[in-house]
């Protein structure tokens, strides 16, 4: 199917350029959502005589859009997600939620200006797309992680993996403690042995060497 573009619309071309595209494309993105009309006779006049109040439409959105994304860009949003010890998530993360994210922290961004190649299953930084305009995008992080303070730590530079190399490290000195500890009580201050419940009993029954 023909169609003439409404406004830039990415891997299709610019405003006014009449592109093929398939029928589906067309159907259920382009034309409902405005990117695009029907490539006929009265639609090419109709784009000629509206040309310049697009155009003027167009600058005035992409003015908006670059003074979001100069706010936006660059900015990171805390996800708290349960996830497994590997850092696999329990669901995952969508357009959705980073959306809701970037808006409660008071950016006015919706689901379908994020682009995300497929939903975020793992705990970590995320770098995501946000398209503010056809010609005008920002790029946010998402921390996604099992808690606040969690986020913190990944944040400073830290992967779940580090963290949990640093929880078994921990750990192991703890019960390599333990182990040092037990060991040392094993020492008396004089002879560096602890007499044992065994020895005891063996001395019990040794007759008296003194001589009468």
């Amino acid at each position: 199917m023909d169609v003439i573009l409404l406004e830039r619309v990415a891997k299709l071309g610019q405003m006014g350029e009449v592109v093929s595209v398939k029928e589906g494309y067309a159907r259920n993105f382009l034309l409902p959502q405005g990117k695009a009309m029907r490539a006929n006779e009265q639609n090419k006049a109709r784009f000629e005589a509206e040309k310049a109040q697009l155009e003027a439409r167009n600058l005035e959105t992409k003015k908006e859009a670059d003074s979001l994304a100069a706010k936006l860009d660059g900015e990171t949003f805390v996800v708290i997600r349960s996830a497994s010890d590997g850092g696999a998530l329990y669901g995952s993360v969508s357009t959705r939620d980073a959306a809701d994210a970037a808006s409660e922290a008071g950016f006015s961004v919706d689901r379908k200006q994020v682009e995300l190649g497929a939903p975020i299953k793992e705990l970590g930084l995320h770098k995501v797309t946000v398209r503010l305009h056809p010609e005008v995008e920002a790029t946010i992080t998402l921390n996604v992680a099992r808690s606040p303070e969690e986020a913190e730590l990944q944040a400073s530079g830290k992967s779940i993996q580090d963290l949990a190399a640093e929880e078994e490290a921990a750990a192991e000195f703890e019960i390599q403690e333990l182990f040092d500890d037990i060991g040392s009580a094993g020492f008396d201050d004089d002879s560096g042995l602890v007499e044992t419940p065994e020895d005891r009993a063996a001395g019990a029954g040794e007759p008296d060497s003194d001589e009468d």
